[in-house]
C-alpha cells in the first residue's frame, strides 16, 4: 500500500540494549543465594564406570553438594527428536560413558571457581572399552557396539525399493563419495541455565533456548510435572543456530540439582565444554550417482547417505532420513530418485541441528554432482543447470521425494547473480591465467538451491493489545536469538495500526506471558508468527473502528485510519479521535482493544536462490583466497531489507566457513582434537570478504505475507558454491573433487598427487549395510520436530 512501512529498511529496535550492555543473558542474572554448578566429564570416549568417589570433593571449601546419577535418580530421556526410542540418554552417565566429555557427576558450590576446583577431586574408576569414531566403520560387522543390547551401531535406517533402478537408461553416470564434515555450532553464548525452585513447589527456569514452550513441555514430561508449574524464561540469547533446541542432559541435571537442594542454581558452560558437549552439526557421508543423457538432461539420481548421530542417537542423525531426503531433488527436474540412509552410533558428541539442518547437505551433494557432470559432458556448469531447472509453469510441484514446492523461478536469481558477478569476464580472466600457467589460479563456483522453511508447517501464536495511553504490546510464540524479531513484528503492527514503532512493546520468550508457541527453528518465525500478528492487528483495528464510530457518532464504514494514526470520518476532517481516546473509551466500558491469533499454514515454503563464488588458489601452497561472493536469495515478499541482508551475511559467513575452514576432529581413541578455538578453525572477520548480496521476490501463496524463510538460505547456497570454485581452479590439473573443508593441506595434497599423475577417483563402493536396511514405506516427514 502507498505509505506502507513494509518493504523498507527500518533500523533494528533491539540493537540499543545489545550495544549498550543493557541486555540480560542467563550468565549475568542476579539471583539471590544462587549456587554454581560444574560437571565432572569423562576423559574417555568409551568406558565402563565402575566406581565414583565424591568424598574429597564434597569436603572441599565452598562445596554444597556432589551428585552422581544414583544420587539424583533422573530419568533417561531423548533430545529434541526421537530417532530410536530404545536409546534414551541418562542425564549423568550410569554404567558406561559413550563419548569424551560426557558428564558423570556434578558439583554444586557457592562460587563457580569452587565448583570447578572440586571437580578435580572427584575420583572415577573407568574400565576403557574399544572406541569407534568413524560412522562408516561403526556400521561394519564386528564394530564395538555402543549399546550391546541393540546388537549393532545402526540407530535407524531406510532404503528405497530396488525397482525401478533410477539409473536405468542413463547414457552417462557421474559418481562421488562426498563428506559433509562435522561442525561445531560455536554460538557467542554457549549453553546456559538457571533454576529457581519456588516456595509453592513450582519452578522458574531461565535458559538459553530457541523454544521456551517446547522446553517447558519437555521438562514437565520428563520430570512428571504439570506444565503450568514450570515457568521458562529465555532472556537475550547470543546465537543458537539449531544447537539450542530441546532439553539437553546438562539442563536436566541442573534442574534436578535445584530441586534436590531447594535453592537457585546456575550453569554456564565454558567454551571448551561447549565444543565437546553442545550437539554438533552436519556429519554425513553421501554416496551419490547422477544419470544423464549425453545432451545433459538428467534421467535419475541414486543416493546412499551415512549419517553420524554420535552417541545416544543424537537427533542430527535423523536429518538424513528427513530434510536431506526431502530436498534431494533440489531445483532440478529429476524423474527418478532412489534414496537410502543409515544412521550410525559413534563414540563422539551427539549430533544435532546446525543452520540449515539437513538441507545444506542435500544441496552440497547435488551441486557437486552437477559440476562433475558438466565436466564429464564438456558443458558450462551454468548451462547444465539451466537445461534441468524446473520451470515456473510447473509449480506448485511435488517432487519425487515428496516435497510440496510452492512456487519457483530458479533461473531468475541465477540470471541476476551472473550479471552482478560479470560471469563471462571472469571466465575470460580464468582462461588467461590457465594459458599463462599462473601458479595462482582463478576458480568460479556456482550453486542453484532450493530449501524448505517452516518444514513442520503447523501454527504459531501472536497477539496485539492497545493500551489507553495509545501504546501497544505485541507478543509472539517464536523466540528470537538475534534475528530482529522485535523490529519485524513491530513493523507489521505499526503498518496495520498506524502506531509508531517506538510506541510498541514486544513480548516473547516467557511462558507465563505468552500462552503458547512453537519457538524458533527452520526459518519459520516471520511466515507463521508474523502472519498471526498481522491478523491480530487487523482484528484490533476492526475493534477500534467500531469503538471510534460510537465515539464519533458515525457509521463504522465511514471511519478510517488517518495518515497520522488517528481515526476520522470520511469527508469530515475536523472529526478525529486518537488511539488513546478509543482505548480509554473501551476501558470505560470494561473492555480492551486486544486480539490473539493462531496462524496455521498449510504446508512449508521453499526459498531458493543462486550463488557465485570466486576464489584464488595458490597451487604451490594450497592456500585458498576468497575474492568475491555474490548471493541472490529469494525469500518471497521482503518485510525489511536490512534484516534480510543481515541474515544473508550471517549465513554466508557460516557457509563459507564450512567450505574452507571448520571441521570437528577426533583421534582414533575418540579424543577431541578441536576442543578449543585455538584448534577449531573458526574464521574471523579478517578471513572473510565483503559479501555482495541481492534478492529477488517470488511471493509464496501459503501465507498472507507472501513470506518465506531467509535465516538459513545463504548457508545452503554458499558452501557448495565455494567448494565448486576451489575444484574449478584445480580442474586443469585433473582434480575432480575435494572434500570439505577445502583446507590448504587438502588442496596442496590434491595438487601434489595430480602433478605426480595420481588422480584420485571420488567414488568408492558404499558400505554393505545399505543392502540390509528396511525398505521405506512412504516418504518421511519433513517436520523440524517430532518423532522420526
Amino acid at each position: 500500500m502507498a505509505g506502507s512501512i513494509l518493504g523498507t529498511s527500518v533500523r533494528r529496535v533491539e540493537d540499543r540494549d545489545l550495544l549498550t550492555g543493557a541486555s540480560t543473558y542467563v550468565g549475568n542474572l542476579a539471583l539471590d543465594g544462587v549456587l554454581h554448578v560444574a560437571f565432572v566429564r569423562s576423559p574417555f570416549a568409551h568406558a565402563r564406570v565402575t566406581a565414583i568417589d565424591t568424598a574429597a570433593a564434597a569436603a572441599a571449601p565452598g562445596v554444597v553438594a556432589v551428585h552422581t546419577a544414583a544420587d539424583l535418580d533422573l530419568p533417561a530421556h531423548h533430545g529434541f527428536i526421537v530417532i530410536n526410542p530404545d536409546l534414551p540418554r541418562p542425564p549423568l552417565a550410569t554404567d558406561r560413558v559413550r563419548f569424551a566429555g560426557e558428564a558423570v557427576a556434578v558439583v554444586t558450590a557457592t562460587t563457580k571457581a569452587a565448583a570447578v576446583d572440586a571437580t578435580e577431586l572427584v575420583e572415577v574408576d573407568y574400565d576403557p572399552l574399544p572406541t569407534v569414531v568413524d560412522p562408516e566403520a561403526a556400521l561394519e560387522p564386528g564394530a564395538e557396539p555402543q549399546f550391546p543390547e541393540l546388537g549393532s551401531n545402526l540407530a535407524a535406517g531406510m532404503r528405497a525399493p530396488a525397482q525401478p533402478d533410477p539409473l536405468d537408461g542413463a547414457e552417462v553416470v557421474v559418481r562421488a563419495r562426498m563428506v559433509n564434515q562435522r561442525l561445531a555450532v560455536v554460538p557467542m553464548e554457549g549453553n546456559a541455565i538457571a533454576v529457581r525452585p519456588e516456595p509453592d513447589g513450582a519452578m522458574t527456569i531461565w535458559v538459553s533456548t530457541q523454544m521456551p514452550h517446547g522446553f517447558r513441555n519437555q521438562v514437565a514430561s520428563v520430570l512428571g510435572l504439570d506444565a503450568d508449574r514450570v515457568r521458562v524464561i529465555t532472556p537475550h540469547v547470543g546465537g543458537a543456530f539449531g544447537g539450542k533446541a530441546g532439553l539437553l542432559a546438562e539442563h536436566t541435571v541442573v534442574i534436578g540439582v535445584g530441586r534436590a537442594l531447594g535453592r537457585p542454581v546456575t550453569w554456564v558452560d565454558t567454551r571448551s565444554e561447549n565444543l565437546v558437549s553442545m550437539p554438533h552439526g552436519r556429519a554425513q557421508v553421501g554416496y551419490y550417482e547422477l544419470g544423464l543423457r549425453r545432451d545433459g538432461v538428467i534421467t535419475g539420481l541414486r543416493a546412499r547417505v551415512v549419517a553420524d548421530s554420535g552417541a545416544y542417537a543424537g537427533f542430527g542423525g535423523a536429518l538424513a532420513l528427513g530434510p536431506t531426503y526431502i530436498m534431494s531433488q533440489g531445483v532440478y527436474d529429476i524423474p527418478r530418485i532412489g534414496y537410502d540412509a543409515a544412521v550410525a552410533l559413534t563414540n563422539t558428541t551427539p549430533v544435532g541441528a546446525f543452520r540449515g539442518a539437513g538441507r545444506p547437505e542435500a544441496t552440497a551433494y547435488l551441486e557437486r554432482l552437477m559440476d562433475l557432470a558438466a565436466d564429464e559432458l564438456g558443458l558450462d556448469p551454468v548451462e547444465l543447470r539451466r537445461r534441468n531447472f524446473l520451470k515456473p509453469e510447473q509449480f506448485p510441484f511435488t517432487t519425487v521425494s515428496g516435497a510440496p514446492y510452492d512456487i519457483g523461478d530458479y533461473d531468475l536469481p541465477m540470471r541476476e547473480a551472473l550479471s552482478l558477478v560479470g560471469y563471462d569476464e571472469l571466465r575470460a580472466e580464468q582462461a588467461r591465467r590457465r594459458e599463462a600457467g599462473d601458479p595462482v589460479q582463478l576458480g568460479i563456483g556456482v550453486c542453484a538451491y532450493v530449501e524448505i522453511t517452516a518444514g513442520g508447517a503447523g501454527s504459531e501464536f501472536g497477539s496485539v493489545r492497545v493500551h489507553d495511553d495509545g501504546t501497544a504490546t505485541i507478543s509472539v510464540g517464536t523466540s528470537a536469538h538475534g534475528q530482529g524479531h522485535a523490529t519485524a513484528f513491530s513493523m507489521l503492527a505499526s503498518d496495520r495500526l498506524g502506531i509508531p514503532i517506538e510506541k510498541i512493546r514486544f513480548v516473547q520468550s516467557d511462558t507465563s506471558a505468552v500462552p503458547r508457541g512453537g519457538g524458533t527453528g527452520g526459518s519459520r518465525s516471520l511466515q507463521l508468527a508474523g502472519s498471526a500478528v498481522q491478523a491480530a492487528a487487523g482484528e484490533v483495528l476492526d475493534q477500534a473502528r467500531r469503538r471510534a464510530a460510537t465515539v464519533l457518532e458515525a457509521a463504522v464504514d465511514d471511519v478510517e485510519l488517518t495518515a497520522d494514526g488517528a481515526f476520522g470520518v470520511a469527508g469530515v476532517p475536523s472529526a478525529t479521535v486518537t488511539w488513546a481516546q478509543v482505548a480509554e473509551a473501551a476501558a470505560d466500558d470494561g473492555e480492551e482493544l486486544a486480539a490473539a491469533h493462531d496462524h496455521h499454514q498449510e504446508g512449508p515454503t521453499f526459498p531458493f536462490g543462486a550463488h557465485v563464488a570466486v576464489v584464488e588458489v595458490d597451487t604451490e601452497t594450497g592456500r585458498v583466497t576468497p575474492l568475491r561472493h555474490v548471493a541472490v536469495d529469494d525469500c518471497g515478499r521482503i518485510l525489511n531489507p536490512l534484516l534480510v541482508t543481515g541474515q544473508q551475511h550471517g549465513g554466508l559467513a557460516q557457509g563459507m566457513a564450512q567450505a574452507l575452514y571448520e571441521e570437528v576432529g577426533y583421534d582414533p581413541e575418540g579424543q577431541p582434537i578441536t576442543a578449543t578455538l585455538a584448534d577449531y578453525r573458526m574464521p574471523s572477520a579478517a578471513d572473510l570478504i565483503a559479501f555482495e548480496t541481492a534478492t529477488t521476490e517470488t511471493p509464496t501463496p501459503r501465507n498472507p505475507l507472501g513470506a518465506k524463510g531467509i535465516g538459513e538460505s545463504a548457508t545452503v547456497g554458499s558452501t557448495p558454491a565455494v567448494q565448486n570454485a576451489v575444484v574449478d581452479a584445480l580442474r586443469p590439473l585433473g582434480v575432480r573433487h575435494l572434500d570439505l573443508p577445502c583446507s590448504p593441506q587438502r588442496v596442496w595434497a590434491a595438487v601434489r598427487d595430480a602433478r605426480a599423475g595420481v588422480l584420485a577417483d571420488p567414488w568408492r563402493e558404499p558400505p554393505a549395510i545399505f543392502a540390509s536396511l528396511p525398505v521405506r514405506d512412504g516418504a518421511p516427514a519433513a517436520a523440524e520436530g517430532g518423532e522420526i
